[in-house]
């Protein structure tokens, strides 16, 4: 793979900056909320579209894998997919082929640049994103997963959107809520998580994204 486009946002190439070290906080609380139950699969959603949701999943599984941990970010959003574009990796072959059993999963995985994290792009968009989701060629490849991972992270659509969220969901651990600062109202907000709550997902907290501060452009806290 070539060197990650210059407008990507991982955290791994500021690795000294304050917005890095709130998203290790962010993995420290996630760790901990994984006290009775290990945490082996979660997704990311938003709201509404543009809050955020893609660069802090890609920030988040980035300082995972700093701690040595094999994660793997999967490109869920069918829809916009936008995980391929941060790491400037093609996306020919992805999640959609694996689900429709074109491919073997290890065959549309892609090597990041950074040490352990390894990436899954959507592939190609299909016209049924939400029954592809919800089928059980997607249980299946989170299962295979699992076994190769410590870590596996889904981007997902934004809740209030679509049901593709809440779909996967149910296959998974535990759901984190991206809100933007300044831009998502709080109904909006309130809505979204409502909405995960019907689908039994486990809510493990909200990150406020975008919210200025003195000393960054951008700071990310991380509560419940």
């Amino acid at each position: 793979m070539t060197e990650a486009k210059k407008r990507s946002s991982i955290s791994m190439l500021k690795s000294k900056s304050p917005v890095v070290e709130q998203y290790r906080t962010i993995r420290t609380n996630l760790q901990f909320s994984a006290v009775e139950k290990d945490i082996r699969s979660m997704i990311f959603t938003s709201a509404n579209p543009g809050e955020g949701k893609s660069t802090t999943s890609i920030n988040v599984a980035a300082v995972f894998a700093q701690q040595g941990k094999r994660i793997l970010i999967i490109d869920a959003d069918l829809r916009k997919p936008s995980v391929h574009t941060n790491f400037n990796m093609e996306n020919f072959l992805g999640l959609t082929n694996i689900i429709t059993k074109q491919n073997q999963l290890q065959e549309a995985i892609q090597s990041s640049i950074y040490p352990n994290l390894d990436v899954l792009t959507s592939g190609p968009i299909p016209p049924n994103p939400s029954e592809l989701l919800g089928s059980n060629g997607m249980e299946n490849l989170l299962e295979e997963a699992k076994m190769n991972y410590d870590l596996v992270i889904l981007d997902t659509p934004p809740v209030n959107a679509v049901t593709d969220a809440q779909i996967l969901a149910n296959m998974t651990d535990g759901v984190v809520l991206v809100v933007s600062s300044g831009s998502t109202e709080i109904q909006q907000a309130k809505k979204a998580k409502e909405l995960l709550q019907k689908a039994d997902a486990k809510l493990l907290g909200a990150i406020l994204n975008k919210k200025k501060q003195k000393y960054s452009d951008e700071y990310y806290y991380y509560g419940k």
